[in-house]
């Protein structure tokens, strides 16, 4: 398998058209960005009931599934930014993809649980922002 570039790794933004499919776009001026894939750990250890002083071995199941994205960069002014924007201010749960180049599409409900602007003097307004998923996402992989 190829490398493949880190500023392929996208959070595109659904539109929330319906009736018809829903077109998803690119949330722009992201530089930095990350996705994150997890699962608690279920204790299921049970002790020898033979042997209760002998040594006890540590079993688990995966428990909790959990995916998460976050991202920072330059502040885009686009009609996809505004839509993000009052998604951010009214705490509303969105479709959202998040592309994972050499893995695949990650698609589903989502919504933001933190979202900063920052700015410099002399510079442009910049952003960051972390998701999390709201619902199951359905998995695509890449082909």
């Amino acid at each position: 398998m190829a490398q493949q570039k880190g500023r392929t790794l996208l959070i595109q933004i659904g539109d929330g058209a319906t009736p018809g499919p829903e077109v998803f776009s690119n949330l722009c001026g992201i530089k930095t960005r990350s996705y994150n894939l997890s699962t608690t750990s279920v204790d299921t250890t049970i002790p020898n009931c033979v042997d209760p002083g002998g040594p006890v071995q540590r079993t688990s199941e995966p428990g909790i599934s959990s995916r998460a994205f976050s991202g920072s960069g330059a502040f885009v002014s686009s009609a996809v930014s505004t839509a993000f924007i009052e998604h951010v201010n009214n705490s509303e749960v969105f479709n959202a993809k998040v592309i994972v180049p050499g893995v695949g599409t990650y698609t589903g409900a989502w919504f933001v649980t933190d979202f900063e602007f920052t700015g410099e003097t002399e510079g442009n307004m910049e952003f960051s922002a972390s998701f999390e998923a709201a619902g199951v996402l359905t998995f695509v992989a890449e082909s």
